[in-house]
């Protein structure tokens, strides 16, 4: 499934939800199989930042 782009704290979250589902589903985020969950949360932030074209350190600042 395609991720939502936008750069809206919603779409952001809602993508990071669609990727951890992936992972509990079927074990992988597209071609990569992190070891926890822990660790397919944290890439799952990375890959729907990255999607929307936002900084970790912008994160917190696109939806006030």
């Amino acid at each position: 499934m395609p991720l939502k782009s936008g750069k809206s704290r919603e779409t952001i979250g809602q993508n990071v939800k669609k990727l951890v589902h992936e992972y509990e589903g079927e074990g992988h985020i597209g071609a990569s199989h992190p070891a926890s969950k822990k660790k397919a949360v944290k890439q799952a932030v990375a890959i729907s930042l990255k999607k929307a074209g936002v900084s970790r350190q912008q994160k917190n600042h696109t939806a006030k």
